[in-house]
């Protein structure tokens, strides 16, 4: 009995192995495919240029898996970061918010309107609203899609949304249409629905969200108390049943009327009365006793649960306010979390553990909340404060997984000035960004004489006795004279001798004979070996002590302009115009680059950065160029210039009967135009007043000249 039981399993042994080894291998062997039969959505050899399109064709890619790798053409990025809108639909009218991005995208440096040169392409049809129970719902989205003429089922297209889904589930990644390989650029987006190094998460922001500039933020450097009268505050709507009903139904525990204020509302929709609990009758009188204003501004921290959505406005309006937001909104995925250090300006709570965020709140250090606050600041001014600066962030971080495009660190996007205002193009190094406190001292500068009057060159010309003046000065490295006359510059032996360390360059631009670009003068031109620049006018006047001082000054500020000659701007309130004055004043907010300090860095930044109507502005007027570069550094830095010593009158007087454009009458007029168009496209007027004035030591003080460093300045007059 034991043998036949053994001969048995041995049969049954056998049995199995042979079915193993014959039929698992026939199995395995029909589901095998040779290498060279698998569908291939990249090519390795071509990933610098584009995927290849004809195996993308072949073999249909699931949208939920996309990458930029699977889901984006490169080629079509090689001839430049631009984006492509579609022309405006008949009878189409986008809802406000979209026509402020649409805005935002066409009048910017990345805008092409020629759909061949586009490396993305941004639809004119509004998707910000994809609830169908909104007004500015868009129906037939899937066939208006289809027709596109350059769709490709959403291939190298941006979609931006705001709001998803509809009552009573609001799922997320309910559109409404199909948006196949599209970028998505969500509010609202949960990192189990984000496509990882694809989406992007941008904030919800308000329908009143401005286009441009923005409001600063409420926290004033130095006067702010670090504990405020709230320690935590919430004020808001509460869902009594439904999606998000469960958070915002919980926070009356944590409310205790002292520092911990968390006040909410059943009282809105059409049917609240029909719909509210027990709870909302008390919740509503307790809700009515404080002002949302109030709370966010006196609040050390602002909870930002999640509603319906995982996204809230609160989380702008924290950060705008200076108050740290607390998240309580499990699974979100926070605005730019590609770039932004949100450990930074943020504090995590956990929805499950609601009863906890008191303690978490109170075992923050004093120092870790100023840390904190002043970071919601940075990033609040930086990328949240208008909607274009939104959308250039979106731009900035698709443009930076491009091969071959250099790319801003983690530093760089969380610190000041921001990465929108550092050019990855210009220097891999912070070094060489005005915005290092410490510069390097054995550096001289590079003086830039801008020509378009075309004097003679002659021993007691202005221009011959500024080229000698400045070659004196022992800091200067070079001189670059940039002739933009249509006569032809002096040749060499008719300029003064130089020093043999002084090299002397003259630069004739390309362009219409009778009328040369103005901005020609901030031209980043490859002769600038220094991070100082000295900007100035073929007929200035200035000694070798005023050139060598006001260096000496620009070493301490070299992130702003620092110069001689200063003008003002101030509101006229009679004609609701910003107005342009060269009087006399205890301010100034501008400082004239015909005789300035500047760091060459804005050299590209005005040129490469800046927005086309800006240029188109001063290229019209042939005038206004310095105008322009006193708002671009006041804008980067958020600072005023730099006004030395008590010069005004920089400029040679023109003799009788000859012409100069500051002789002009409607001088004064085109540069007030220029200020107010400036102030419109920037959205807001960022130059800064200072009463500040920087006079050498010793300056006009009752000792001997000889123990003076400067001394010929005394002897300038005003």
């Amino acid at each position: 009995m034991q043998a036949k039981k053994r001969y048995l399993l041995l049969f049954a042994s056998c049995a199995f192995l042979a079915y193993w080894y014959f039929g698992g291998y026939r199995l395995k062997s029909s589901n095998f495919t040779p290498e060279e039969h698998l569908p291939s959505f990249v090519n390795l050899s071509q990933i610098s240029t584009g995927s290849a399109l004809k195996e993308r064709e072949k073999t249909p890619i699931n949208n939920k898996l996309c990458s930029m790798e699977t889901c984006f053409d490169f080629s079509r990025c090689q001839n430049g970061f631009r984006v492509f809108v579609y022309p405006p639909e008949d009878n189409s009218v986008p809802s406000p918010s979209y026509q402020k991005l649409l805005n935002v995208l066409i009048e910017s440096r990345y805008y092409t309107a020629d759909p061949r040169l586009a490396c993305l392409f941004v639809l004119s049809i509004d998707t910000l609203d994809r609830d169908r129970l909104s007004n500015d719902y868009v129906r037939d989205m899937q066939s208006r899609l289809q027709h596109l003429p350059h769709w490709n089922n959403g291939l190298n297209h941006v979609i931006f949304n705001l709001y998803s889904g509809t009552w009573p589930n609001y799922t997320e990644n309910n559109l409404d249409f199909n948006y196949g390989m599209a970028i998505l650029a969500k509010a609202s987006m949960s990192d189990s629905h984000m496509r990882p190094g694809f989406d992007i998460s941008i904030p919800l922001f308000h329908k009143i969200h401005p286009e441009k500039g923005g409001e600063v933020g409420a926290v004033i450097a130095n006067s702010m108390p670090l504990q405020k009268s709230y320690l935590l505050a919430f004020k808001g709507k509460r869902y009594v049943h439904g999606i998000g009903s469960d958070t915002r139904n919980s926070l009356y525990h944590l409310h205790n009327r002292k520092d911990m204020i968390m006040v909410t509302t059943c009282r809105h929709g059409k049917s609240w009365k029909d719909m509210k609990d027990e709870r909302c009758d008390q919740d509503n009188k307790e809700y009515d006793k404080y002002d949302y204003e109030v709370l966010l501004q006196n609040s050390t921290f602002c909870l930002v649960p999640r509603g319906r959505r995982l996204g809230s406005f609160r989380f702008l309006e924290a950060l705008q306010a200076g108050c740290i937001p607390v998240l309580l909104s499990n699974g979100w995925a926070l605005p730019f979390a590609q770039v932004i250090d949100w450990s930074k300006a943020a504090i995590w709570a956990d929805e499950r553990l609601l009863l906890q965020v008191p303690y978490v709140v109170r075992s923050v250090s004093p120092a870790k909340i100023l840390q904190l606050r002043q970071q919601t600041q940075v990033l609040w001014d930086r990328y949240f404060s208008s909607i274009e600066k939104i959308v250039y962030t979106t731009l900035e971080i698709i443009r930076e997984r491009l091969p071959n495009e250099t790319f801003r660190d983690a530093t760089v996007w969380n610190s000041l000035p921001g990465a929108l205002v550092t050019l990855p193009s210009f220097s891999d190094s912070p070094e060489n960004f005005p915005f290092q406190v410490d510069y390097n001292n054995d550096e001289g500068f590079t003086a830039i004489i801008y020509c378009q009057l075309g004097l003679s060159l002659t021993p007691s010309a202005p221009l011959y006795r500024l080229v000698t003046n400045v070659a004196r000065s022992k800091y200067v490295s070079k001189i670059i004279v940039v002739w933009s006359n249509d006569k032809r510059p002096p040749t060499r032996s008719r300029w003064p001798p130089l020093p043999h360390n002084i090299s002397l360059h003259v630069i004739q631009p390309e362009g219409e004979p009778t009328k040369p670009s103005i901005s020609q003068r901030f031209y980043p031109h490859p002769q600038i070996e220094t991070a100082a620049v000295l900007s100035l006018d073929e007929d200035s006047v200035l000694t070798t002590d005023e050139v060598d001082f006001a260096f000496i000054v620009w070493r301490q500020f070299p992130d702003r302009v620092v110069g001689y000659p200063a003008r003002s701007h101030y509101w006229d309130d009679t004609k609701a115009t910003w107005g342009y004055t060269s009087k006399w004043t205890n301010d100034y907010s501008i400082v004239l680059t015909g005789a300035a300090f500047y760091h060459r860095y804005y050299n590209v930044l005005y040129t490469e950065w800046l927005s086309p109507l800006l240029h188109k502005t001063v290229e019209q007027s042939q005038n206004c160029e310095d105008i322009l570069m006193n708002f671009l550094v006041s804008h980067v830095t958020r600072r005023p210039p730099v006004k030395v010593t008590q010069r005004k009158q920089y400029k040679e007087q023109p003799t009788v009967g000859s012409w100069s454009p500051w002789n002009d009458p409607d001088h004064f007029i085109q540069r007030q135009t220029c200020l107010n168009t400036f102030a419109a496209v920037f959205g807001y007027m960022p130059l800064l007043r200072s009463n500040l004035r920087l006079d050498p030591v010793l300056f006009k003080d009752p000792v001997s000249n000889k123990r003076k460093k400067y001394r010929k300045i005394e002897l300038v007059g005003s």
